[in-house]
């Protein structure tokens, strides 16, 4: 456990820096939409570059990760859809949907489990979070626009986004087995080091800055509920159940995966549901007491699991 405590404390230290930082205005407002845009447009991108450069192509898009992965993450939706009925407006129940089963894979997963388990894992963390910037994603944003919904802009906003296309290169590179130049390689390198700790920062920042939910906690816990105990658990038991039945999935993939389902809901969820009318501040609160209560429940599963030490169970 203090093995692990080493590694997961800071990476939640980091966010709460980042919070403390926004609270009391040593960070101006203004200036964390510019710290998002680094580590989305350039650090990020960076960094999921280089770990697709160095994994193989076939863990990297291993087609049984990505159904077992999208499978549980639209079953678990589709439940925080039932569970919101009649109880919420359609933009609020499918955003509340979306951060039920859409973990920060990006900011925290990638090096949080690179660190804990190795490189290798962040293969199939790379596969979810490419599930949830695509599929995942666009149906509950189309679930939340209805009928208002421009379905040509819908299919195509994932390719606006550079994360899917710096895994794309990343992979291609893999495949090709070819590498960056010097000088590129040594740019790539310093923006993707500085990925996770600017990440986690502006995680924190973006949670003390975030609106005041206007339904007050409607909701709240069910959907935290969801992502830090039914996620992980669903990926666990199904995952299982596939090995058993003899469909190829590598053990130490579904650990990763499962640790990836028990990580706290994206913060970008936030910015969505701000932009397409839903209630940004409920959702605010969900991504705030996931990432608190996932400081516990996310290390315990870990040391459960035995990561950071000489194997897996």
């Amino acid at each position: 456990m203090q093995t692990i405590l080493g590694i997961t404390l800071p990476f939640f230290a980091l966010i709460l820096c980042g919070g403390v930082a926004a609270h009391r205005r040593w960070l101006p407002p203004a200036a964390v939409p510019g710290l998002n845009v680094f580590v989305l447009y350039f650090a990020l991108p960076c960094m999921l570059l280089r770990f697709g450069m160095r994994i193989p192509v076939r863990d990297l898009l291993d087609p049984a990760v990505l159904l077992l992965y999208a499978a549980c993450t639209l079953a678990v939706v589709l439940v925080a859809l039932r569970w919101a009925g009649a109880r919420l407006p359609a933009p609020d129940a499918a955003f509340g949907a979306l951060v039920a089963g859409f973990p920060n894979s990006g900011f925290i997963g990638v090096p949080l489990l690179a660190a804990l388990l190795g490189d290798a894992a962040a293969g199939p963390v790379i596969v979810s979070l490419l599930v949830d910037l695509t599929l995942t994603s666009s149906l509950c944003i189309a679930l939340a626009q209805q009928d208002k919904s421009d379905w040509r802009r819908l299919l195509l906003r994932p390719l606006t986004n550079p994360l899917p296309w710096a895994i794309a290169v990343g992979a291609a590179l893999s495949a090709l087995q070819w590498r960056l130049p010097g000088p590129v390689d040594t740019l790539v390198r310093m923006l993707g080091d500085a990925a996770s700790p600017v990440a986690l920062f502006t995680v924190g920042a973006l949670l003390a800055l975030s609106p005041p939910a206007h339904a007050g906690t409607q909701g709240v816990l069910p959907s935290v509920a969801l992502k830090l105990l039914l996620h992980p658990a669903l990926l666990w038991l199904v995952g299982n159940a596939a090995i058993a039945l003899g469909i190829s999935l590598d053990r130490h993939a579904l650990v990763a995966l499962t640790l990836a389902a028990a990580l706290p809901s994206a913060s970008n969820v936030t910015l969505l549901a701000d932009r397409y009318g839903a209630d940004a501040g409920r959702v605010a609160r969900i991504v705030m007491i996931s990432t608190v209560l996932a400081f516990l429940s996310f290390t315990v599963l870990a040391w459960n699991f035995g990561a950071a030490t000489s194997g897996l169970k």
